[in-house]
């Protein structure tokens, strides 16, 4: 038996030679778009607020982007708390089991390259008569045990490359799988910081709200004096108690999406909401990056993972044409076997017993009704389908961002206007309550002037946290840096395959 298989597993290996071509389309990956600005009219520098948070920042053309980008708001207690997420989220765990399987079935796929060998071994116990006799005539019987063993090779010819393109196929679709991980990374990522941006901006506006409150039943007081000596009509002071009762609704449902908002961040960290994070985040504590990266646009549909994963499914679209070409031509399989059978399981394996036998077969479908051409129609419109989907990715990712640039350069004009009303408002509150005092003034022209400032003071704390969600935006919509993650924290999760040409690092200004 062993001497046999000696002699047929050398032309099955053989024979893999002759499987040196695969029809279908040799995939490509599409060239990235020719223009060189993500805008017609790109800013580089935008202007500053004059107040913290609010500081001027540079966008850096080329500058490369670290693997924890989230350290550039210099903030302890939202690196703790991202890093906690990215371990504990459970969409983590499930991406991170779903590019498992998918390398897994690649896997599978390739043992379809090696030939299949197969044990067996049976034994019966038989009984059988001796003489043919009539029914009522005493038989004489014989009983004996039968052992088989077998060892069966079997080998399908690759000639077409229909088993190259499964795995080509395969291949690719854990590569998306693994750029949908990184792009699960970085969107937990994003929604932690933009979550952190939101509690923060929320328990600003809360805290301005309550202070407006305080200083409107302050006017009332004066008013309510003012009223009980004569000097101001009794509807100046209900008036006024309007207002700060108009005051004192906005603050609960403001205190109503804190805590929700402390709920969103307790779930981003694979926590009940029993269960709150220990973090509190104030706008104090985020800091401004001065300088900004902006990737080359060559370089983006390499550093995103959801053009990176359109464009491993176009891949995969691309292999399957190559499957369904291969599924329509002549199929050749070898197989050898060799049997040995004895009455003994002492002799089963001597000499002489065993009997051999090899051969090919060769299956080419005459007719199926048009079911092999149509699978191949099907997957030449399927690979079109991916490729218009890739292109609508690439689309997408421009478009956001240039979004995002144009949110940056305007909110901080936002910004600034919004500080400088600010300042005005309460320029005007201040004297228009000490005329008030004076009775110099009616109470509307203070009453207009409260509104004012309460206006004016939630406008620029929003627009303040609008420029910090801008910056985490900036990096998310460049790919966040993915390939440059560091090893010792990326918690035994397999990198995707990294841009071939990133720029040299440039090290951000927050982590100098």
């Amino acid at each position: 038996m062993r001497h046999f298989l000696l002699k047929a597993l050398p032309v099955l290996a053989a024979t893999t030679a002759l499987a040196a071509c695969s029809v279908g389309p040799d995939f490509m990956a599409p060239e990235g778009p020719s223009t060189r600005t993500y805008l017609p009219d790109q800013k580089t520098d935008l202007i500053a607020a004059n107040i913290p948070g609010g500081e001027a920042q540079r966008i850096v053309q080329g500058m490369d982007i670290p693997g924890q980008w989230w350290g550039v708001f210099q903030s302890p207690q939202l690196n703790s708390l991202i890093e906690r997420s990215l371990t504990a989220n459970p969409d983590i765990r499930a991406a991170a089991a779903s590019l498992k399987v998918a390398q897994l079935n690649a896997r599978a796929q390739r043992a379809t390259l090696f030939p299949t060998i197969s044990a067996g071994f049976a034994g019966t116990q038989n009984q059988t008569a001796t003489i043919l006799q009539t029914p009522l005539a005493d038989q004489s019987m014989t009983i004996f045990g039968l052992f088989t063993a077998g060892l069966q090779i079997t080998y399908a010819l690759d000639i077409w490359g229909g088993n190259r393109r499964q795995i080509e196929s395969l291949d690719a679709l854990a590569e998306a799988q693994c750029f949908q991980l990184e792009g699960a990374y970085l969107s937990l990522a994003s929604n932690v910081v933009a979550g952190a941006i939101l509690e923060a901006s929320l328990r600003a506006q809360v805290e301005a709200t309550k202070r407006i409150i305080a200083a409107q039943r302050e006017t009332l007081g004066i008013l309510t004096q003012q009223s009980g000596l004569g000097a101001i009509p009794g509807a100046d002071v209900a008036t006024q108690q309007a207002a700060m009762a108009q005051s004192e609704a906005i603050l609960p449902p403001l205190q109503k999406a804190l805590a929700q908002q402390r709920n969103l961040m307790a779930n981003l960290t694979g926590r009940l909401p029993s269960n709150p994070v220990a973090e509190r985040f104030e706008l104090s504590d985020l800091k401004l990056p001065g300088e900004l990266p902006l990737s080359l646009p060559s370089k983006l549909v390499e550093q995103r993972p959801d053009v990176r994963a359109a464009e491993a499914n176009l891949h995969s679209a691309s292999a399957l044409v190559g499957v369904a070409i291969a599924n329509q031509l002549p199929q050749i399989t070898l197989s050898a076997g060799v049997t040995a059978n004895s009455i003994s399981l002492d002799s089963l394996f001597g000499s002489g017993l065993a009997g051999t036998v090899a051969g090919f077969n060769v299956a080419q479908t005459v007719l199926d009704g048009g079911a092999l051409y149509a699978k191949k129609k099907g997957a030449q419109a399927a690979l079109e389908q991916a490729d218009a989907q890739y292109q609508s990715t690439v689309l997408a990712a421009f478009r956001n961002v240039a979004d995002t640039l144009n949110a940056l350069e305007y909110d901080a004009i936002t910004l600034k206007a919004a500080v400088e009303a600010e300042r005005a408002a309460a320029t005007s509150l201040n004297i228009a309550r000490k005329r008030l005092e004076l009775g110099d003034t009616t109470y509307v022209f203070v009453l207009i002037a409260e509104l004012t400032y309460q206006q004016a003071i939630l406008t620029r704390i929003q627009a303040q946290a609008a420029r910090l969600t801008n910056t985490a935006a900036l990096f998310q919509s460049l790919g966040g840096g993915w390939w440059n993650r560091d090893t010792a924290l990326a918690n035994g999760r397999s990198k995707c395959r990294p841009p071939s040409a990133i720029p040299a690092k440039t090290p951000l200004q927050a982590s100098r």
